[in-house]
């Protein structure tokens, strides 16, 4: 009982950690794991066992048998799970031609290079190398995504990196799973026999019954015959029981099964999703908790100086500063990527919980059916895994400057609220080369900003999610805009220090206008504009006009002028090649001159020449 307490109590403790000091989780859940297993029992217990043993092939510790074994697999499916509902078509989509190439070019040149050094660097055989190999394909999202997030990057090559993570984990499972099916029938004419029939059966039994079992469960809760408060459980168990049935139809088959699962009911017409995925996110994080320490735990200390060699660093240094690189340019190449970004995208490189679970497993059962040289597997692989983390982890930020990706300034706007004139403005920002993202839990709205391209997301501003989204760390302006003054004031308390590092913004309010009890620090607009104002702007006048302006006086003229006016609301000001909004216009120690009004209303060119002439 102490050891279980013991582990939860530590992996939710390193979680911490991780969240504190900005790092992957994975890093300080492998050194705990490690402690309280392989390093406890050499140099801190005194009878030399493990604080914490996981033994799944003794007849003792936590997991006894082949106990661990099931723990483990069921825990990987779901977190698969979990992942394969985070991923969007529609967001694939736009990612582009490289990442196709960096799952599949990409991982053929990892999977034969490592091979091949695993081969001539270790003299494993060939069928282990590949093993290997395979399982170190992956990178995992859960260990890049937390790199990425401290990191100011331009939106492509985080989607890169980010998509790359999430769609090669089953691609680097099936792999590993080829071949270690290979290894299983003996190789030779056994595997196109055996080995391939068996992988058609995994990809067979894994779409039918993830695709399957993920419409049924889907038709159950969008039809209620789920009670709300069994929604959670119930999705859990279906998970369970797809991975299960799917593993009795086909050996191996149930992590493509989950992944399949999830993707479709992530990306169908799904009541409750969001509440389905914090819970599986919230599971997810326990069970990789969980998992990593017992995993690290469970290495014996003769298996870590297998790796006390030269040998260890020389494979190291060619998966990592060779073959990444090799498998990176190949995919990059005629892309639209620069040479300093790519050269990014290869540094960055971290493998997850998918590689070290699945190393554990088939490490695990290739040395009880005695195949030589398999004691290599895990401990090589989980070098690979706590190799890549820390060195990511500890440069990536350093490096992303030194090749010059590192944003200098976050220029893009958040625009909290997609309504009708959100949209044009957005719109026009866009027009003149801003990147701007819009939010909001109207989906009608969303759909329709994204008919416009604009980028355009359906979320809850009280999720508080935003800033677990990497692809924002651009951002450097927050306007809040929509009808709801509780929401634009929630923006603005909650997320201006995330996204508003050069400002953040909203529209008056009723009352300040009211009582004129403007905060200048975050009005957006003029003192007379809030959302109804501006609502009505767009209906009578859904244009964006530019006025050029000569002089201060000009300026301040026409300010007034479009201040009088009830159909019309000043927006920017350009100037220099630079875009301000008018209270940062404002703020400018320089005269206001030589620059162009931006507003949306009435259409006012005529008042442009007077102006001009009365100044003359």
């Amino acid at each position: 009982m102490l050891e279980l307490a013991g582990i939860i109590i530590l992996g939710i403790l390193a979680q911490w950690v991780a969240w504190k000091f900005k790092i992957p989780a994975i890093l300080p859940l492998i050194l705990i794991g490690l402690l309280v297993g392989p390093i406890a029992a050499e140099f801190l217990s005194a009878d030399g066992s493990k604080w914490i043993e996981p033994i799944w092939n003794g007849k003792k510790g936590l997991f006894p048998g082949e106990s661990l074994y099931y723990f483990v697999s069921l825990a990987i499916s779901i977190i698969l799970f979990e992942g394969g509902l985070t991923l969007k078509r529609a967001e694939i989509k736009n990612v582009g031609p490289v990442i196709t190439k960096l799952i599949t070019v990409g991982s053929a040149i990892t999977f034969f290079g490592a091979g091949i050094v695993a081969h001539y660097v270790f003299n494993l055989g060939w069928d282990l190398s590949f093993l290997f190999a395979g399982l170190i394909i992956v990178t995992g999202p859960t260990v890049i995504t937390p790199i990425l997030r401290n990191i100011p990057l331009k939106k492509d090559i985080s989607t890169v990196l980010k998509w790359e993570g999430i769609l090669i984990d089953p691609i680097g499972a099936l792999v590993a799973v080829l071949v270690f099916e290979f290894i299983s029938v003996g190789g030779g004419g056994g595997f196109t026999k055996t080995a391939l029939i068996e992988f058609g059966k995994i990809l067979l039994f894994g779409t039918t019954f993830g695709f399957t079992f993920a419409h049924a469960l889907a038709y159950a809760i969008n039809k209620k015959l789920i009670p709300h408060y069994l929604l959670n459980v119930v999705s859990l168990s279906t998970v369970l029981l797809v991975f299960v049935e799917s593993e009795i139809f086909a050996h191996e088959s149930g992590l493509l099964a989950v992944v399949v699962m999830g993707m479709v009911l992530g990306n169908g017409k799904l009541k409750n999703i969001k509440e389905l995925l914090y819970f599986k996110e919230s599971l997810s994080v326990l069970l990789i908790s969980i998992l990593f320490i017992l995993l690290a735990a469970n290495i014996d200390i003769e298996d870590l100086m297998l790796l006390y060699t030269w040998k260890t660093a020389i494979l190291f240094a060619i998966v990592v500063f060779v073959i990444r690189p090799l498998a990176v340019f190949a995919s990059t190449h005629n892309s639209k990527l620069k040479l300093n970004e790519k050269l990014f995208i290869s540094w960055v490189g971290p493998r997850g919980i998918v590689a070290a679970g699945i190393a554990s497993l088939f490490g695990s059962k290739l040395l009880k059916e005695g195949v030589e040289g398999a004691e290599y597997i895990t401990p090589l692989v989980f070098m690979i895994v706590l190799g890549t983390v820390l060195l990511n982890a500890t440069t990536a930020r350093l490096f992303a400057k030194l090749v010059g990706v590192f944003l200098k300034s976050s220029n893009a706007i958040l625009i909290v609220g997609a309504s009708s004139p959100a949209r044009l403005i957005a719109h026009y920002l866009k027009e003149n080369d801003k990147r701007v993202v819009l939010i909001d839990s109207n989906k009608n709205f969303v759909q329709e900003a994204n008919s416009m391209d604009l980028e355009a997301y359906a979320i809850n501003i009280y999720d508080e999610d935003l800033t677990d989204n990497i692809e924002l760390n651009d951002v450097g302006y927050l306007i809040a805009m929509t009808g709801s003054e509780a929401v634009n004031e929630y923006a603005i308390s909650n997320f201006s220090e995330s996204f508003g590092e050069h400002g953040a913004f909203r529209l008056a309010t009723s009352k300040e206008i009211r009582n004129k009890t403007l905060n200048s620090r975050t009005q957006f607009l003029t003192p007379k504009d809030d959302y109804i104002n501006l609502s009505e702007a767009f209906r009578d006048n859904p244009k964006i006009y530019e006025v050029e302006i000569e002089t201060n006086d000009a300026y301040e003229a026409m300010l007034s002028k479009l201040f009088r006016e009830s159909r019309s609301v000043p927006l920017f000001v350009k100037k220099d090649k630079e875009m301000y909004l008018i209270p940062e216009y404002e703020k400018l120690q320089e005269p206001k001159e030589n620059c162009t009004l931006v507003y949306l209303g009435k259409p006012l060119e005529e008042n442009k020449e007077s102006i001009k002439s009365q100044e003359k």
